[in-house]
């Protein structure tokens, strides 16, 4: 008998061509892997890079597409960061003049910012009673010795 897993539903919501540098995006991105989404939302709100701003935007568009979608019935407090990707998006590329008739490029990089929100173990298992065991009492007969 084999045993396969689940796989974890998951929603996400991207947000495209952010101006945001990949790389310093990535940095607030790697503080709310894996946090619930209140413990996320307090983390992005005391963080003071730029990218906190961006990025607690898609957390709350992750959150509203999990709220509202009619087959999962999902709460906002009850749902964990399951996965946060910044990849690369295209390179916006400037000229300035130097000295000397020269030019320096200048490249105003982008990025996608991608957010997947989960179910938490303990919200998705069924609730499930516990029966109390009866306690294992201490024989009173003393032993000979």
């Amino acid at each position: 008998m084999s045993t396969v897993a689940e796989p974890q539903k998951t929603v996400q919501a991207v947000a495209k061509f952010v101006r945001i540098s990949p790389r310093k995006a990535r940095l607030v991105t790697d503080n709310i892997r894996g946090r619930s989404v209140p413990e996320a939302r307090t983390i992005l709100a005391f963080t003071e890079r730029a990218a906190a701003i961006e990025i607690e935007k898609v957390l709350s568009s992750a959150v509203a597409n999990a709220e509202s979608n009619p087959a999962l019935q999902w709460r906002g407090d009850e749902l964990v960061v399951a996965a946060v990707f910044v990849d690369g998006g295209p390179t916006i590329k400037r000229w300035r003049a130097r000295a000397r008739g020269r030019v320096a490029r200048i490249k105003k990089r982008t990025c996608h910012i991608t957010i997947q929100v989960a179910q938490t173990a303990v919200a998705a298992a069924p609730a499930v009673e516990q029966v109390a065991k009866p306690k294992k009492r201490k024989s009173t007969a003393k032993k000979e010795s």
